[in-house]
């Protein structure tokens, strides 16, 4: 008959408590009642307004999601907030461009961390979102888009990167927005009802170069998409 071992203390010693995780597992997103009552609600920007927000800062920006649907087809459409984007590259020039007017959260698969002089990194394909204070709403949503070598590089194929300017334009207003394929190439899951409404307006007004690029981009996120037998 073997004698216990010494070093077997597991059923006597209580389990050791780790403090919880400060970037916590993927939960899920919150219905728009559920959002407002925990995160508080949202008053955006607008293209009238965003360039006066921005001004000073010095590296590249542009509108993206559904205000750049709106402004490539001339359709109206409902907007819940402003989104643009930066180069992930330049989220540390962002927060301090923003310094103590403005409070950043950073917003990643869910959850929600400031992003402060505490807590500088930030995932490249995760976002910002700003707001004065906790008190006040919303008002602009940041998705990074990740950089390499200073391109724009597709945060659903990292393989396939690009020159800003060949996937961005700037509209009659002054204002550069992602071109219409790409925003439709974001929206191609069609989950939304709103995605599945833009693109049935800003689909048949393409061009055959934005058709083919949206074509070709498509089918390296998805073989069977069924836009590659119309497109």
């Amino acid at each position: 008959m073997e004698s216990p071992s010494r070093e077997d203390t597991s059923s006597t010693e209580p389990p050791t408590e780790q403090p919880p995780s400060a970037q916590p597992a993927a939960t899920g997103h919150l219905p728009p009642e559920e959002f407002n009552r925990w995160y508080g609600g949202w008053d955006p920007l607008t293209p009238t307004t965003i360039a006066e927000f921005l001004d000073g800062f010095d590296r590249p920006w542009w509108i993206i999601g559904g205000w750049s649907i709106e402004v490539f087809t001339g359709v109206p459409r409902d907007h819940e907030d402003m989104d643009i984007s930066i180069l992930s590259s330049d989220a540390e020039a962002f927060r301090v461009f923003l310094g103590d007017r403005w409070t950043p959260w950073n917003v990643d698969e869910g959850w929600f961390r400031p992003f402060d002089s505490r807590f500088t990194d930030v995932r490249p394909d995760s976002q910002i979102w700003v707001r004065r204070d906790a008190s006040s709403p919303w008002i602009l949503d940041v998705p990074f888009t990740p950089a390499t070598g200073g391109r724009w590089t597709n945060k659903r194929h990292r393989a396939h990167t690009e020159d800003l300017a060949d996937v961005t334009w700037v509209a009659p207003d002054g204002l550069r927005y992602a071109k219409p394929e790409v925003t439709l190439m974001f929206k191609a899951a069609q989950t939304r009802e709103k995605d599945r409404r833009d693109a049935e307006i800003a689909l048949p007004m393409l061009e055959d170069h934005a058709r083919d690029w949206l074509r070709r981009t498509v089918a390296l996120l998805d073989a069977h998409h069924s836009w590659l037998r119309d497109l």
